[in-house]
């Protein structure tokens, strides 16, 4: 029987060090020095992404050249150039001497408070024409409170100097580097980073990202398991912690994993009491309104609904789950045929996340009725669940399985009510939803579709777009909608990205055409938007993610051209 290893602290206790001597200079480095490591940091984004891509796409079983290689440039090298360029946006114009959110972007909506945050610059509206985002702030927050509030830490609160503890996430690339720049700008507060043995080969290419902070002291990067992570998060020289991953992982931290675990829950009183925020999944359902859809408009969305579900094998926090569609609408049958279609059609991969082949055969297991695509088990659809303790409705599958969930009304209204509720009451977590509804239906229903984003308790949810869509964009607030606490931890506590530093957050709702161009001119929803480089039935989505993370770390307007035209071939 082999000896259990001895733990090496002494590269972990040396970086916790070298921050806890960083912390000072950080909180002193003013907003034009800070402005100035940004914009330094874009050329070693567009610098090192194609090996990015290449490294991430060899981990997950496939070439860099080949078609689900977009998904790599959306959610690495783009995701991090449009956050980065998000803040800097925000922080030019604090350094200008105006307000971190424009007046005009606050304004009342139906006695709520909310903030239109993107888009954000005149760019924003030609690259993603018809997409937005409205940040909606919880009831009783005032116009002026946002407006006030908005940016402390640059105004009149400033942070207070402190180490952070990054538990890296393994199966989003992105995640770990913007939740860094979440705790440096809008915290202030130095990093040490835990990369996930999952995508630990992502460190070097993130260390040279933030060669300047780490040169300076303000982040650094470990490897390590469990037991590296254990150690860190009850490291005396910690004095935050910020984890994406499970709600077991938040529960082993702070209440433990011994028998008095459930005592100290009960009775409050935390193995690790430092202040502790997290992102944690949860069950994501697509809602599909009844309406009059056409035939292509059943193909698009369900190449919409398949790409929520196959991004990433299904290993995304909010990966489409559960599809909810009304029980007695004719397009019911034909959306689902559409959605076998893309399944069947889409080129092969693998679910690499460690234990999704054991959970994918669970789910086919529990259900007789289970249809599977592309062979061993690696894309499940089960079409009709009935039963509420059904696992595909309790926990989350974190792979390829898409279940469908049949909701009873004669009409828009009463099945939008069902559905919210089935949401809100059944499924659990809260960090994203997608509600696809016809325009005409929304015009129709305008109250029963307002009630249903304004009821559905959300983080995140899209009006006609992945909520996951919010993740990326930078401005956009990503957390899970409040009210979860320690005990009950769910989706999380807290919100990162949030450029426009606001708070009194509830959710951000989304919206995107339904229906691309020029298709969207005669739906009601015109937009000059083809159809959407990060779906997984795009054609040329990793030419155009290319190109596009290259105009976002370095924008000129001869590169708009390149865009436009492998966007339209899409």
């Amino acid at each position: 029987m082999s000896a259990t290893p001895v733990l090496d602290t002494e590269p972990l206790d040396r970086a916790v060090a070298a921050l806890r001597d960083g912390t000072r200079t950080w909180t002193r480095t003013g907003t034009a020095e800070r402005i100035g490591l940004l914009e330094r940091m874009l050329p070693r984004i567009a610098h090192g992404a194609p090996a990015m891509v290449a490294d991430a796409a060899r981990a997950k079983g496939y070439e860099a050249t080949s078609p689900w290689a977009a998904e790599d440039w959306v959610t690495a090298p783009w995701a991090l150039a449009q956050s980065v360029s998000a803040h800097l946006h925000v922080l030019r114009r604090l350094s200008d001497g105006r307000g971190p959110v424009p007046a005009w972007a606050v304004r009342d909506r139906d006695g709520r408070t909310v903030v239109d945050v993107f888009p954000a610059t005149g760019t924003d509206r030609l690259l993603l024409s018809g997409f937005s985002a409205q940040v909606w702030t919880r009831p009783g927050t005032t116009r002026e409170q946002v407006l006030a509030r908005a940016a402390g830490a640059y105004r009149d609160r400033p942070g207070t100097a402190a180490v952070a503890l990054v538990l890296g996430a393994g199966n989003v690339a992105a995640i770990t580097p913007l939740d860094i720049l979440h705790k440096l700008y809008l915290e202030d507060q130095v990093v040490i980073a835990k990369m996930n043995p999952v995508n630990g080969y992502l460190r070097p290419h993130f260390e040279t990202v933030f060669a300047e902070f780490v040169d300076r002291g303000w982040v650094r990067f470990v490897d390590g398991g469990a037991a590296e992570g254990a150690y860190l998060t009850s490291h005396e020289g910690v004095d935050t912690i910020h984890v994406t991953g499970s709600e077991r992982t938040h529960d082993a931290i702070v209440w433990g994993t011994d028998g008095q675990a459930e005592q100290r829950r009960r009775e409050d009183t935390p193995l690790n009491s430092k202040p502790f925020t997290s992102e944690l999944g949860g069950v994501s359902p697509c809602i599909v309104a009844p309406g009059p859809w056409s035939d292509a408009d059943l193909r698009f969305q369900a190449e919409h609904i398949v790409t929520s579900k196959m991004n990433n094998s299904g290993h995304n926090c909010v990966a489409g789950q559960i599809l909810v569609v009304p029980q007695d609408w004719d397009g019911t049958e034909r959306l689902l045929d559409e959605v076998r279609r893309v399944l069947r059609a889409l080129p092969p991969r693998s679910d690499y996340y460690p234990g999704s082949a054991l959970r994918l055969r669970d789910v086919v297991e529990a259900h007789p009725g289970a249809e599977t695509f592309a062979g061993e088990e690696r894309r499940v659809l089960v079409p009709d669940i009935t039963r509420p303790d059904d696992p595909l409705l309790t926990d989350e599958v974190f792979a390829s399985a898409l279940g469908v969930v049949r909701i009873a009304g004669r009409d828009p209204a009463e099945f939008l009510r069902g559905a919210t509720d089935f949401a809100n009451d059944t499924l659990p977590g809260t960090l994203g939803a997608t509600l696809l509804v016809h325009p005409r239906t929304e015009r129709s229903h305008r109250t029963a579709v307002n009630t249903a984003i304004a009821e559905l308790r959300y983080g995140t949810l899209g009006v006609n777009c992945w909520s996951a869509f919010g993740f990326l964009l930078g401005y956009t607030p990503w957390g899970a909608f409040p009210g979860h606490t320690p005990q009950e931890i769910g989706s999380g506590i807290g919100f990162v990205h949030n450029a426009f530093m606001l708070e009194d957050v509830e959710k951000t709702v989304l919206r995107a055409p339904f229906a691309p161009w020029p298709r969207g001119l005669f739906t009601g929803s015109p937009s000059l938007s083809p159809r959407p480089p990060y779906f997984a039935t795009n054609r040329t989505g990793r030419t155009t993610m290319r190109r596009l993370t290259d105009f976002t770390a370095a924008p000129k307007l001869s590169k708009l051209p390149g865009i436009f035209m492998s966007a339209l071939r899409g």
